[in-house]
């Protein structure tokens, strides 16, 4: 069997569960009888059937009453190892053995330390054949970001702006002015449905009156992260409607009214990255863009707090304005967007 093969269908499967089973990983499951497909699913909502669960009911969808022999000659493919706890769903290592399945071949193991390898343990001692790390890097770039809020407890970072020709980033003024083309706007927005969270500081707000949605494209809103020390943001502006959860940081209180979160932070001049960080991770946010301003945007770069950046340059010349923040990174990538161009860095950790 060509593993490599099966496993990219995995994971062409696990990311069509993108923005939606958020803090669980993307996972996506291929049964394989005879070097044919027999079945597949992914992890669709949180709090609903794993991948391996709906592979399996794919199997007896489409098999019927030969299900239950073909899976017992059978090879699972999964991108991560099955869970062997109890949480809002069974084990799916347990639903594995109890069908009798043959072989399970894994992309990643559990990267929680209490966890990894007791799915493979557990399937081994059942007596089932497991074969381990295919595609291993592409399955963990998949979920990057649960990785990241497993191992470093912090949620997945994304810095996002657009910049001018000649550098700059916004008026010097406190104004509106668009900068790309409608293109990287529909983009902008895809990715705003793909994370948990959108985060942008008070005068990027008092100078845009953001929506900080999905419009764009047909994608679910992602929750409003504002930074507004004194709260100085007007309450008609479109941050405190109800087409999404809003958390206020601030410095003068803590409270809920309706979908509006205000959470108190002291001292938010030292250390705010971090600060926001740990918050977040405790709310069981996984993943960030932020957005704005150019000071917020430059904190996290120099407080080495980001794990993506997505720059917009437009062929616009201002000539003066609020220069963009500056990013020692490593390009990942680039491409032409409408008529502007994308870089996609990575940091660049020595």
């Amino acid at each position: 069997m060509n593993h490599e093969f099966y496993m990219q269908r995995c994971l062409e499967l696990a990311v069509m569960g993108m923005g939606s089973v958020s803090p669980n990983p993307m996972v996506g499951c291929v049964i394989v009888h005879e070097s044919q497909i027999i079945g597949e699913g992914y992890h669709q909502k949180l709090g609903e059937a794993h991948a391996e669960v709906n592979a399996i009911h794919d199997v007896f969808a489409k098999h019927g009453d030969d299900a239950p022999h073909l899976l017992k000659q059978a090879t699972a493919y999964v991108t991560l190892e099955p869970c062997s706890h109890f949480g809002k769903t069974p084990p799916c290592a347990d639903l594995l053995i109890r069908h009798g399945i043959k072989k399970v071949v894994i992309g990643n193991t559990d990267p929680f330390e209490s966890v990894n390898g007791k799915g493979i343990a557990k399937l081994r001692n059942a007596g089932i054949e497991v074969v381990t790390d295919i595609l291993k890097e592409q399955c963990e770039f998949v979920n990057r970001r649960f990785f990241t809020r497993v191992k470093e407890q912090r949620p997945y970072f994304i810095l996002k702006w657009a910049q001018t020709a000649d550098g700059y980033f916004a008026p010097a003024n406190i104004s509106q002015r668009w900068i790309t083309g409608a293109a990287a706007k529909t983009l902008a927005h895809q990715w705003r449905s793909e994370e948990d969270s959108i985060l942008v500081g008070k005068n990027t707000v008092l100078a845009d009156n953001p929506q900080l949605n999905t419009r764009e494209v047909n994608g679910k809103n992602p929750i409003r992260i504002v930074i507004d020390k004194n709260l100085d943001i007007p309450s008609d502006f479109h941050i405190f409607n109800d087409a999404a959860k809003t958390i206020v940081f601030n410095e003068v209180k803590t409270t809920v009214v309706n979908n509006i979160h205000f959470v108190q932070m002291e001292d938010m001049h030292f250390y705010l990255p971090q600060k926001i960080a740990y918050q977040l991770y405790l709310m069981d946010i996984q993943s960030v863009i932020i957005e704005g301003g150019a000071h917020i945007l430059q904190q996290f770069i120099v407080s080495n707090l980001w794990d993506e950046a997505r720059i917009f340059t437009s062929k616009t010349i201002w000539g003066e304005g609020l220069k963009a923040p500056k990013i020692n990174g490593v390009l990942l990538a680039q491409s032409i967007i409408g008529n502007d161009e994308l870089n996609l860095y990575k940091p660049n950790k020595v």
